[in-house]
């Protein structure tokens, strides 16, 4: 079954993260995705490290399927084939530093008039027309703007949350609302922020703040949302994570788990505020007993009670997770360095396989999607020579 997404072309100007989960997010749908790359190393993530075969982890993670074209468009001939490319292509995705597109002649306002049928999507930190517009803008600095590290880590240790939360929830955004114009068959332009994406992602803390006035503070692996829920230690030197999420489970939790009678007729533990109130005491209750008992068997009294739980795991332990195995989450897929392994997007498509195409060397692809745009070889080598593109790979 061929992918919902064939036949869309998409051209990125992209680097680090958010783009390429955009684009990649549209190739694993089946789209085309053509990365422009300038020719003097590409994108940087390719540069984060070797550990993947030479190759870095990051670029690996975000950029399967594509392919590699090395355009200067610092030079009139590389900005022209930028634009010719254009002429073919459905999408444009672009997370240049702020004001790059705009001297490049390709801001929003440009592309509307010179192609108007494309859809231009251009993720930035901060949005226009506020005070730090003009800021660069990472992953981190904005998690740690957006106060997203603030109710992360322990009381007087904020923390970065591990996963670049900004960057990839950025992508996913600028992708939905791709698909959004693709199925409305209309073009025009999408602006997407990483700070406006982290203060949605913080929806919650900043309503609980909002009308309560209260910071939140950071609960290491709790929740200052409901009681008890966190992260305990068991008798074999595991560490279950299980707790309450409503009343009904805090009743079945304090009978039927701990077999504690006593608590789950308590008044102070009545309500959800009530157990968030005292969820010091009820950590020690339930860190307790977990603490006389195996994981093995926390888990199973847990099911059985038909309370949640989850074994705190490391990645080394997620690679190797028998959950992934048994549903044969994991393809090879082709890189300049061999194959490695790679997971599969999560959206499963009844009768689509997701075509898990080859990590891309730099500039890989440029011969051959000049050629598609009726450029011949000699035409090509000129191009090279005057260093409107990058070297042969």
């Amino acid at each position: 079954m061929p992918g919902p997404l064939a036949g869309v072309t998409v051209v990125s100007l992209e680097q680090a993260v958010s783009a390429p989960m955009c684009s990649r997010t549209l190739g694993d749908l089946g789209a085309r995705v053509i990365k422009v790359e300038n020719p003097g190393g590409g994108d940087f993530a390719r540069h984060y490290d070797d550990v993947v075969n030479g190759l870095a982890a990051h670029f690996v993670w975000v950029n399967r399927g594509k392919e590699s074209v090395t355009l200067d468009l610092k030079s009139e001939a590389g900005l022209e084939l930028l634009h010719r490319l254009l002429d073919r292509a459905d999408v444009l995705v672009s997370n240049l530093t702020p004001g790059t597109t705009a001297r490049l002649g390709i801001a929003p306002a440009d592309l509307a008039e010179r192609h108007p049928e494309l859809i231009a999507v251009e993720i930035d930190g901060y949005g226009p027309g506020g005070p730090l517009s003009h800021k660069r803008a990472y992953d981190l600095l904005v998690q740690a703007e957006s106060g997203a590290c603030a109710i992360t880590g322990s009381p007087g240790a904020p923390a970065k949350p591990g996963p670049p939360m900004a960057d990839v929830c950025s992508g996913l955004y600028a992708a939905l609302s791709v698909l959004s114009l693709l199925y409305a068959r209309r073009s025009g332009t999408i602006a997407v922020s990483l700070f406006d994406t982290m203060t949605e992602l913080m929806g919650y803390a900043l309503t609980y703040t909002r009308h309560s006035g209260v910071d939140q503070q950071p609960r290491g692996m709790g929740s200052p949302a409901v009681a008890p829920y966190g992260a305990y230690a068991t008798a074999d030197g595991q560490t279950v994570v299980l707790g309450t999420t409503n009343d009904r489970e805090w009743q079945r939790l304090a009978r039927d788990l701990l077999q504690r009678p006593d608590l789950a007729e308590d008044d102070r533990f009545r309500t959800n505020s009530g157990r968030v109130r005292h969820s010091d005491l009820l950590d020690r209750e339930l860190g307790a007993w977990c603490a006389r008992h195996d994981l093995t068997y926390v888990q199973k009294r847990a099911d059985d009670a038909g309370i949640g739980n989850s074994r705190f795991n490391v990645p080394s332990e997620v690679v190797a997770h028998p959950q992934l195995a048994a549903r044969e989450r994991w393809r090879d897929i082709d890189t300049p360095a061999g194959r490695v392994p790679a997971l599969l997007p999560p959206p499963v498509i009844a009768g689509y396989e997701p075509p898990m195409g080859s990590i891309p060397a730099l500039g890989e692809h440029t011969d051959a999607v000049l050629a598609e745009l009726g450029l011949g070889e000699a035409e090509i080598a000129g191009l090279r020579e005057q260093g409107a593109i990058g070297a042969l790979p």
